[in-house]
């Protein structure tokens, strides 16, 4: 290959598509199936009655054919900033809202208004792996924010790393990968650190619907200036199961989303128009659903730390639990990639080790794993403990 962009080629490949070739060529018997935890995304179909709304979306409505407004459907739009005011106890009008082709690209479209080749952004780590390939890919440094046992960053410690380059700090909450909540006074003392330095502070809510706190997890929007340092980004993929129609969110001030249409139009011209028809639809109609499903989930973490001792008897440890993962401490001398791969083999468990989530030659990382739980149910569950108790390395 003649050329290449040397900031594609120093990130890593992408993660889950790496761990899925672990499991190429290798056979599962019937009465041990593989148990896939590797991936934080929804393996149902939508529902039955989104399903059939969406049916006549593509029979019915021409416009779900064509291109779109950059920013998103007007009404889609108008349906997050009354939910978000409402939901939040804020202010958020239509204007403020964006939607994206999956919460990814609202987390791209969020560096290009902020960040130059150059620039530094501070991410908590373990950090999402997503957000670290795109700052690669950019030439934006990815300034690592260590957290201690409780997987909770702190903005006093934050506040040592920002230097003149740096432009934004980035928190996911619920977390992935560590599953663990940020408490409201976390959020607050974040706030408070990007506004006193003129630095955007953005919150990936992509697991908000499954939080276990009732109420809103931060008052962030009721300050009447949120929009000059918050922007928030969010996902549908996970809450109506939507992740191949690829529609996600960015909620800021107005003048960033003027800058972040020039992105969007540039790579996708439009959102998914019969992604955001089903997302509107489903604001609309499945609120009784979707707080069944966040039960299920809920219900599906509580198993995790109801089964955990049977892990913890052999040197394990829960180091985070909740949305959708559990991230643990293995006690073996094998680091976490390794480990991870001889899973496959030898009890039939795909999972991500620790590895793919902070930097190279973290000691944090080789000794954890991450379990995306989300798609088990509780025999699931169980099962999964019954494998990992039976290693032996």
């Amino acid at each position: 290959m003649a050329l290449l962009n040397p900031n594609m080629a120093a990130t890593f490949p992408p993660p889950v598509m790496e761990a899925r070739r672990w499991i190429e060529g290798v056979a599962f018997p019937d009465d041990r199936p593989l148990i896939n935890v590797s991936q934080a995304a929804p393996v149902d179909p939508p529902p039955a009655e989104l399903r059939a709304a969406m049916a006549q979306f593509v029979m019915e409505d021409d416009a779900a054919h064509l291109y779109g407004p950059v920013l998103g459907l007007p009404e889609l739009r108008d349906q997050i900033a009354r939910d978000w005011s409402a939901g939040y106890g804020g202010t958020i009008a239509p204007e403020q809202v964006a939607i994206t082709s999956g919460c990814n690209q609202a987390f791209a479209a969020t560096i290009a208004t902020l960040a130059a080749p150059g620039d530094e952004v501070i991410l908590p780590t373990p950090w999402y792996f997503n957000h670290k390939m795109w700052l690669d890919m950019g030439g934006i440094t990815s300034v690592p924010l260590a957290t201690g046992a409780s997987l909770i960053p702190s903005a006093e410690d934050a506040a040592r790393l920002i230097t003149p380059k740096t432009r934004a700090i980035a928190l996911v909450s619920p977390n992935n990968p560590g599953g663990v909540e940020y408490p409201e006074a976390t959020l607050l003392a974040f706030r408070d650190l990007c506004r006193a330095h003129g630095i955007a502070l953005i919150v990936d809510e992509t697991y908000r619907d499954f939080d276990s706190r009732s109420g809103a997890p931060h008052p962030l929007f009721q300050d009447a200036g949120w929009d000059e340092t918050l922007i928030q980004l969010y996902s549908f993929s996970k809450a109506y199961r939507l992740t191949g129609h690829r529609v996600g969110a960015m909620i800021a001030h107005r003048d960033r989303l003027a800058e972040a249409e020039k992105f969007l139009d540039t790579v996708s011209i439009c959102p998914n128009q019969l992604g955001q028809r089903a997302a509107l639809w489903g604001m609309q109609n499945l609120g009784p659903w979707l707080a069944k499903q966040r039960l299920e989930i809920l219900g599906r973490a509580e198993a995790i730390r109801a089964g955990f001792p049977v892990l913890a008897d052999k040197g394990w440890q829960m180091e985070g639990c909740g949305a959708y993962f559990a991230w643990m401490a293995h006690p073996f001398d094998l680091p976490s990639d390794a480990l991870a791969q001889r899973m496959v083999a030898e009890i039939g468990v795909l999972c991500l080790p620790g590895t793919m989530f902070v930097p190279e030659g973290e000691a944090r990382g080789a000794k954890a794993l991450r379990i995306a739980f989300a798609n088990i149910d509780r025999d699931g569950i169980a099962q999964l403990y019954t494998r990992l108790a039976a290693l032996s390395l």
